[in-house]
């Protein structure tokens, strides 16, 4: 056992640091679109300048630079509009930083592994969780000079690291590329155009509290009202006061609408964000805003009644509830989805299969054990060779989205979550469960037995379920009769309890009158032991 990792004691999921929700704006008229084309190029320009700027200062920049970006915009804005561009600039500078970060140290690792693996013998197999070597001289070969690659883009990427330089695409890389290759993203060119700008437009201003409706910017009435405070150069088109343009349009918030309005009734700070899609041509506005810190319920708390565990796995998400004591209640649920088509539908699956898993859970009270999954640094082609359909497989699971998903709904009702090391809960679910709950009418798969393994972690239980000693120890031969008993439990060694009542053949053995009194039974020790028997000498003579 001395090879296993020290498993993490489980914790309470603290609830979600901010609330965001959206809205369509329907009934724009051809000024309103033209209006919100026309500002949001004007201030993506604006913003795509900003951000070259905060990109050329590196780790130089400081507050007085700042000061100086945000003046030089204020001119040909306004000093709102100019915040929150520097703002955003600013974020989405740390944001790439942050990735420059994850992708060093995933190079590194790669570095490692190979370069371990390299200094292994062909065909060398691993031991104790370490890769061995390469199958081929062939693979061998090639894994050399990948090896000389990686180390080439290390070097580079801590060069750019060191100075404080990085690579933003306000736009995204991702169609950036799709440029040179519209054919296979089925693109035409002036589909591919119209993407671009509209990814590039900048309509977005943070809250404020004490401004009315809290956001001078964009301002949404709780009526759904909604006003754009234009630009400078734009002010020609105001169609209201302090040049400001109202839209035709209202907005009605559906989900949580009544807390978006609690906020804005009291002007307290909601920010706001307005994007444009293309392939429904729609245009769409997000209100957000920042949750008070709120203490998570004790961890005992959550434990009282018992909870649920949930195993998640590459289409379903695999439960089974359990009481106080760690015993599973009743038969395993099974939540399936389905992570293929476009990125809106693998969310809807998403959300549909954590909406009827948290409803079942709120019926019977109890709170959510669940994985503390990351990916991140599990899925490369170092770590696991060739195995590639495993690569996809984890590649594919949304473990951050889900794990954002289900904290944000589960405050709204009411569920606490409780998150656990995910060590080895898959082998040891298999091992001491999946045989045992097995019954002529419930056929229990490995992921069911996982659940049951993930809510005894997140209950302080151990894993291994409660089992009798071999044959011929079950009656007290040698140490105690079961595996849980420690050596510090009271009466480890005491006698069974005493039932009155005849002592019969249908009485079971150790319950009868005497059961209690070790001196009539045959106990080695005991001044009633019986005295061995042994065969007499046989005659010498007859």
């Amino acid at each position: 056992m001395g090879g296993l990792r020290e498993v993490a004691a489980p914790f309470v999921v603290p609830g979600p640091s901010g609330v965001a929700i959206r809205s369509s704006l329907k009934g724009l008229t051809g000024q309103d679109e033209k209006v919100l084309r026309l500002a949001g190029s004007l201030l993506g320009s604006l913003a795509s300048r900003d951000l070259g700027v905060r990109c050329a200062a590196g780790l130089g920049h400081d507050s007085e630079q700042w000061a100086r970006r945000k003046r030089a915009l204020t001119g040909e804005s306004s000093s709102r509009w100019a915040g929150s561009i520097t703002k955003a600039t600013h974020d989405q500078w740390a944001l790439a930083r942050r990735g420059q970060l994850a992708h060093i140290q995933g190079l590194r690792a790669g570095v490692e592994t190979i370069t371990y693996r390299l200094a292994q013998p062909v065909g060398a197999k691993g031991a104790k969780g370490a890769p061995g070597g390469y199958r081929s001289e062939r693979e061998w070969f090639a894994k050399s000079r990948r090896l000389h690659v990686l180390e080439d883009r290390l070097e580079q990427a801590r060069t750019d690291w060191e100075a404080g330089r990085v690579r933003v695409v306000r736009g995204g890389r991702k169609l950036l590329r799709a440029r040179h290759h519209l054919k296979a993203a089925g693109l035409s060119e002036a589909q591919w155009r119209s993407r671009w700008e509209a990814e590039r437009w900048f309509l977005q201003a943070d809250g404020e509290s004490g401004k009315r409706y809290g956001n001078e910017t964009i301002r949404i009435t709780p009526g759904g009202e909604v006003s754009i405070r234009l630009p400078a150069p734009l002010a020609g088109l105001a169609n209201a006061p302090h040049g400001r343009y109202v839209l035709a349009c209202r907005v009605a918030f559906r989900h949580r609408g009544g807390q978006w309005a609690d906020r804005v009734a009291v002007n307290r700070a909601v920010a706001y964000r307005i994007h444009y899609d293309v392939d429904r041509g729609r245009w769409y506005v997000t209100a957000s805003w920042q949750n008070p810190q709120v203490r998570t319920v004790p961890l005992e708390t959550a434990r009282a009644g018992g909870l649920v565990g949930v195993d998640m796995n590459a289409d379903h998400l695999a439960a089974w509830r359990l009481d106080a004591h760690g015993n599973p209640v009743g038969t395993p649920r099974r939540f399936d989805y389905q992570l293929d088509g476009t990125a809106q539908h693998r969310d809807a699956q998403l959300r549909h299969a954590l909406i009827r898993l948290l409803h079942w859970t709120a019926r019977h009270g109890l709170a959510l054990a669940i994985e503390d999954l990351d990916f991140a640094a599990e899925k490369t082609r170092e770590n696991h060779g060739r195995r590639k359909r495993f690569r996809k497989l984890i590649s594919g699971m949304p473990t951050a989205r889900l794990r954002a998903r289900l904290v944000s709904m589960a405050a709204e009702l009411g569920v606490p979550v409780v998150a656990v090391d995910p060590a080895y809960t898959s082998r040891w679910g298999a091992q001491h469960w999946q045989k045992s709950l097995t019954t002529k009418n419930r056929k229990p798969a490995r992921h069911d037995a996982a659940a049951v393994a993930i809510g005894r972690r997140a209950l302080g239980c151990p894993i291994r379920r409660r089992t009798a000693p071999p044959p011929p120890h079950r009656s007290d031969a040698v140490g105690h009769r079961t595996v849980q008993a420690r050596p510090g439990n009271p009466g480890r060694e005491g006698p069974r309890p005493r039932i009155p009542g005849p002592r019969t053949r249908s009485v079971p053995p150790g319950r009868g009158a005497k059961a209690g009194d070790q001196c009539v039974h045959n106990r080695s020790g005991h001044t009633a032991e019986h005295e061995p028997w042994t065969q007499d000498s046989l005659p010498l003579s007859p």
